[in-house]
């Protein structure tokens, strides 16, 4: 099986706008949770996903990523998994009180481009994502995904880090 297009080594420089398949998906959903909250609500997902992965013989299929379904203000509402090699068939409880879930990376047309450098910078990426991608003629929708080409660590250096930002088009 080939790797898919938004799967790729180089980083998107400049606005791309493909067709994404849609992705056969393990996350665990949370509302209205606050921006500062988020570090934790990923380091607990992440923590228990991959033993889930692992328990019901599935696979991960790309990186992790961060699936927002409204428009982030004080509080975001989003899906944090990653894609699986099939569908999870049933839902499992970890540490924190969340649960993983089946779920779908949606498919369908996006503009792309990578974000390279620390979390702190996306905003910024995501700003000029959108203006780029509106002067361009598209009509942005939701949802639009942050997938962590490199996975994150304390060790890691974020000048060295590239996270794929997806604006859903309408």
């Amino acid at each position: 099986m080939s790797e898919p297009t938004y799967l790729r080594d180089e980083p998107f420089t400049e606005l791309t706008v493909i067709e994404v398949p849609a992705t056969p998906a393990a996350v665990v959903e949370a509302r209205e949770v606050h921006m500062s909250g988020l570090p934790e609500l990923f380091d607990a997902t992440f923590s228990g996903l991959f033993p889930v992965l692992s328990e019901a013989g599935l696979e991960p299929a790309g990186p992790a990523f961060a699936l927002y379904t409204r428009q982030p203000s004080e509080t975001v509402d989003l899906q944090v998994g990653i894609p699986t090699s099939a569908g999870l068939t049933n839902a499992q409880p970890i540490a924190g009180g969340h649960i993983v879930i089946p779920a779908q990376l949606p498919g369908g047309s996006m503009a792309v481009r990578s974000h390279l450098g620390g979390y702190d910078g996306l905003g910024e990426s995501w700003a000029q994502l959108l203006k780029d991608a509106m002067a361009a003629g598209h009509r942005p929708g939701l949802p639009f995904i942050e997938l962590y080409v490199t996975e994150p660590s304390p060790e890691a250096d974020p000048a060295d880090m590239r996270t794929d930002l997806f604006l859903t088009l309408e």
